[in-house]
C-alpha cells in the first residue's frame, strides 16, 4: 500500500523511481503559460510608427471647372441642362437622316386600305352592320386629308413651274 492508500503499480521500472509514461499515449506538451501582464505597446512606440501619419491632400482637376460653371449658370437661368439637350438633338438628327420619313399621302392610302380589309372581314363574319358606320367615317376622314395634301402639292407644283418658266403668263397657270 502506498502512503496515500492507493494500490501499488503493477509494473515498475527498476532504474527509476518515477512512474513510467504510458506506452499507448503520445507525450503531451504543456501549454505555454500566459504572463500576468498584457502585451500592450506603449503610446510612444505606437506614435513612433506610421499608424498616425496622414496622407497629404493632393487636389486634382478631374473636370473642366469653367465648363461646369457655365453649365450651372445655364441650369439656373433656363431651368434646363443645355449641354445634355444638345447631345440629344444630335442623336435625333442622325436617326432622322438614316431613316427617310414615309410620305403622309402613302400612309393615308395604306390606312384606307387596312380599314377596307377590316370591314370586309367583319362582313364575312356577320359583324358588318356593327362596324360599317365607324369604318366608313374613318375612311372619309382619311380621304379628306388626302385631298388637302393633294391640293397643297398641286399648288407647290404650280409655283415651281411658274418659277421655272420666266417669260410665261402666270395667270394662265392658275386658271
Amino acid at each position: 500500500c502506498s502512503a496515500g492508500g492507493d494500490a501499488l503499480p503493477l509494473q515498475c521500472h527498476p532504474a527509476s523511481s518515477k512512474e513510467p509514461a504510458p506506452a499507448f499515449s503520445p507525450p503531451v506538451s504543456q501549454p505555454s503559460r500566459l504572463s500576468a501582464k498584457p502585451h500592450l505597446r506603449p503610446a510612444k512606440v505606437c506614435q513612433a510608427g506610421d499608424a498616425y501619419a496622414r496622407e497629404k491632400f493632393k487636389p486634382r482637376a478631374r473636370r473642366d471647372l469653367e465648363k461646369e460653371k457655365q453649365r450651372l449658370q445655364n441650369i439656373l437661368a433656363t431651368g434646363k441642362d443645355v449641354v445634355e439637350h444638345k447631345v440629344k438633338q444630335t442623336l435625333v438628327q442622325t436617326k432622322e437622316e438614316e431613316i427617310p420619313e414615309p410620305d403622309r399621302f402613302e400612309e393615308l392610302v395604306n390606312e384606307v386600305q387596312e380599314r377596307r380589309e377590316f370591314l370586309a372581314e367583319m362582313e364575312a363574319l356577320g359583324q358588318g352592320k356593327k362596324y360599317r358606320r365607324i369604318v366608313l367615317t374613318e375612311i372619309s376622314q382619311k380621304m379628306h386629308e388626302m385631298e388637302i395634301i393633294d391640293k397643297k402639292r398641286s399648288e407647290e407644283m404650280k409655283e415651281i413651274m411658274a418659277k421655272d418658266i420666266p417669260g410665261g403668263n402666270k395667270s394662265d397657270l392658275h386658271n
